[in-house]
């Protein structure tokens, strides 16, 4: 299972007791922190986020609303005394800037913050039960998406059927896998006798700014949930695509084009108070469409 938690959903300006654009992407082993907008580590105080659980930090791009956080979160965490390092995934640039500011505080961290430039489409993390690559979107400056992939769970096993054809807790695995059990005497239990599948892997892809973009639909397909940025309601296309941002409906139509099964909105600006006509506008398109709302936990 993975759980998205928001801790911004503004665009460039916080109004409205909104915030610059931060979440937290968690599974039961650690949490992913997607973006670092200011005021960043107050929303994770606020919504008990841990940075102690924190092992990997990816950054869509630089524009402020998207990393301004961080250079205090990662400070905090070495004044905390950090020990165990931490990852950054974030246009090669950041890491000049990083390294400015600390030289300029004469500060150093406690732990090794091991820098990923994103230089390509494809696959920047692979760990036990999940996989993480990036996509490029069209933004008016360099900037990257990310998809979150559980591997494929292992089945599960039926103690009472196990026990009644004697399988020997060395086939265990085997059987985790899928594997037929062949008993002394050569006779073959299926699988299916003796297993159950476990829940279908979970998938979450954020599409950071971007004008809208049908190749998009190839690259998040048939995600289960889907985050897309809608910094302008639809009347106002035209300057959406002049600043390389996307409407509500837009969002809508990449998510039915991709088969996602629902849609998260946000990167809202700050010229508007009240957001429901946001969902309003997308679900006249895509009906399984949610605002992304700072302070709720989205489980997929």
């Amino acid at each position: 299972m993975l759980a998205l938690t928001i801790l911004g959903n503004n665009s460039a300006i916080p109004a409205f007791n909104r915030h610059p654009t931060a979440q937290v992407l968690q599974n039961f082993e650690q949490s992913f922190l997607i973006d670092c907008g200011e005021g960043t580590q107050l929303q994770m105080e606020k919504y008990r986020v841990r940075n102690s659980k924190i092992n990997h930090i990816l950054i869509s791009h630089l524009h402020g609303d998207h990393y301004f956080g961080l250079i205090g979160l990662l400070s905090s965490m070495a004044l905390l005394g950090r020990k165990h390092e931490l990852h950054l995934y974030a246009p090669a640039a950041l890491k000049e800037i990083i390294d400015l500011q600390l030289k300029s505080a004469a500060a150093h961290l406690s732990y090794d913050l091991v820098f990923h430039p994103l230089v390509k489409d494809g696959l920047i993390l692979e760990e036990k039960k999940i996989i993480v690559s990036c996509f490029r979107v069209q933004h008016r400056i360099e900037c990257w998406g990310f998809l979150f992939k559980e591997k494929k769970n292992i089945r599960k096993i039926l103690p009472e059927e196990v026990k009644k054809y004697n399988v020997p807790t060395s086939f265990f695995e085997q059987l985790h896998q899928g594997i037929d059990y062949i008993t002394e005497t050569n006779e073959t239990i299926l699988n299916s006798l003796l297993t159950i599948p476990s829940t279908p892997p979970k998938s979450y892809a954020y599409c950071a700014d971007t004008i809208y973009d049908e190749q998009l639909g190839e690259k998040v397909k048939n995600v289960d949930l889907l985050y897309h940025e809608a910094t302008y309601l639809h009347a106002l296309q035209k300057r959406a695509a002049a600043r390389f941002h996307s409407t509500s409906i837009e969002a809508a139509m990449i998510a039915r084009i991709s088969g996602a099964k629902r849609l998260l909105l946000g990167h809202f600006s700050s010229m508007y108070e009240t957001l429901d006509e946001f969902t309003k506008e997308a679900c006249g398109i895509f009906k399984d469409t949610e605002l992304a709302i700072e302070g709720m936990c989205y489980l997929i």
